[in-house]
């Protein structure tokens, strides 16, 4: 099956490439003393929630595509506190996600437990991490602490929007 950046496949796994990039972004813009920040008292705090999403990426791959599976975390919502490694977790985890969907793809195969087809799974990724996006940009705001937009928007809105070709 053609994966190339010009294929439907490619394309699919170009937005998952860009989605973790803007992750990452994200995650590099944010202070170092604002990511314990949480919105409310019982709310996971920023940094909880990007381990969160390495997490949530880990199990999935291991329940739907467990041959791409890497080492799973052995907590879901425990801070990392080495933002280098951090980085290197998620992009790893974003790896195996990309992964297992090609094969499964390429292969036609099923996943294990979840999705109907693996494409769904990128895609559930995909709007997981939105979702968690939003709510790290309303924690800053919620704490004083907003984002620049212009700056922001370029590593994030302009990540998806960008033309490669």
């Amino acid at each position: 099956m053609d994966a190339s950046p010009h294929s439907l496949l490619g394309a699919l796994l170009e937005s998952w490439d860009r989605n973790n990039t803007i992750l990452i972004n994200l995650f590099g813009a944010i202070p170092d003393d604002a990511l314990d920040l949480r919105p409310m008292p019982n709310s996971p705090s920023i940094a909880e929630l990007f381990a969160h999403i390495h997490y949530v990426r880990s199990v999935f791959v291991l329940e739907d595509a467990p041959e791409f599976s890497k080492r799973l975390p052995d907590e879901e919502w425990v801070a990392e506190p080495d933002r280098a490694r951090l980085v290197q977790l998620l992009n790893t985890s974003a790896k195996a996600v990309a992964d297992a969907v090609r094969n499964k793809v390429e292969t036609t195969g099923e996943m294990n437990l979840h999705y109907d087809h693996p494409i769904l799974m990128l895609q559930h990724m995909v709007w997981h991490e939105g979702y968690h996006h939003g709510q790290i940009k309303l924690t800053l705001k919620l704490a004083g602490r907003p984002l620049d937009d212009t700056a922001i928007g370029r590593a994030t809105w302009g990540v998806w929007m960008r033309k490669t070709h």
